[in-house]
């Protein structure tokens, strides 16, 4: 239908963000949107660190989404980068989508964010999520409460996780967007390159197989990633080798555990994320490295992949 950005008249296209406090159900949106796994999820609050760009294609419209890092207040300067990284993309977009969890009360952190969006002129969406989790006689007096608060071109219930009014939701933004191009190759689903999304695949298992004080303190790189002949014919195997890092000699023995058998888990799962992702058997290999206060360290952010020059 376009080609080489050209803009086909009624076409519409544009940039939307994702903003909202940790852990409100911005990276299970955005899978389910484009139909994949591109951004890692976890109960475990501010798991998202990087912009996470996933793309939706329809017939007459290409959808753009940035999934932000969740707003809290910065303990050190990985997660002064991470809101900037959130609240710089007020200023890229064509539309902002304020999600909420519906069980959760109004608190300190959206007011925060309320407050940027006053010098912001994007139109802005309340996306109440996780209806699924309350009652509906709950949910006109959290609608209400918002309002109050800001004047949002549209309010839409949903839940990300069922699916629920999610179709409702895209006919809205497309309504707001302008005419333009398409932007991505219709079957292209997010600009991240394949390598980054594998770490991220790698880390979200860690996430879920450690402990409370282990999350934060990780990150992970792609040391080297190969394709090599199988044993079957015809069948190639991708060798990806990984390191793990964490801050404290502690931290390492955990991600290991007992004769390995935790760093062993973490492969096992992660490596049948990355054969759907990549479509072939994987040979995956990782490592726990000690890098201590990476987070605090700009030089050690730049290594991994959080270049504050991107912002």
């Amino acid at each position: 239908m376009l080609n080489n950005g050209n803009e086909v008249k009624g076409y519409k296209s544009g940039f939307i963000s994702i903003i909202g406090r940790p852990n409100v159900g911005k990276s299970t949106f955005l899978n389910r949107v484009v139909g994949q796994k591109i951004a890692i999820m976890s109960d475990k609050p501010q798991t998202t660190r990087n912009k996470i760009q996933g793309v939706l294609s329809m017939n007459d419209a290409q959808m753009i989404f940035l999934d932000t890092p969740g707003i809290n207040v910065p303990r050190h300067k990985l997660g002064d980068f991470m809101l900037k990284a959130a609240v710089n993309t007020l200023k890229e977009v064509d539309l902002i989508l304020f999600m909420v969890n519906a069980e959760e009360k109004f608190g300190r952190g959206e007011e925060f964010i309320l407050e940027k969006f006053q010098s912001v002129n994007t139109p802005i969406f309340l996306i109440i999520n996780k209806i699924d989790q309350i009652h509906p006689d709950k949910l006109l007096p959290i609608i209400e409460s918002y309002k109050e608060k800001y004047d949002f071109k549209e309010v839409v219930p949903i839940s990300a996780l069922e699916g629920n009014n999610v179709e409702r939701l895209l006919e809205q933004i497309k309504s707001f967007l302008p005419e333009g191009p398409q932007y991505y190759p219709a079957d292209q689903v997010t600009d991240h390159p394949e390598r980054f999304i594998i770490t991220e695949l790698i880390r979200e298992k860690a996430l879920h197989l450690t402990r409370e004080e282990i999350p934060h303190s990780i990150a992970v790189v792609l040391d080297k990633m190969e394709r090599k002949e199988g044993k079957a014919a015809g069948k190639e195997v991708i060798h990806v080798m990984a390191t793990v890092i964490v801050e404290r000699d502690s931290q390492k023995g955990i991600v290991i555990g007992k004769q390995g058998s935790m760093l062993k888990e973490i492969g096992k799962r992660a490596r049948v994320d990355i054969e759907n992702l990549l479509g072939s058997q994987v040979f995956l290999e990782l490592w726990v490295k000690v890098q201590k206060d990476w987070r605090n360290k700009a030089s050690q952010l730049r290594d991994y992949g959080f270049n504050d020059d991107d912002y």
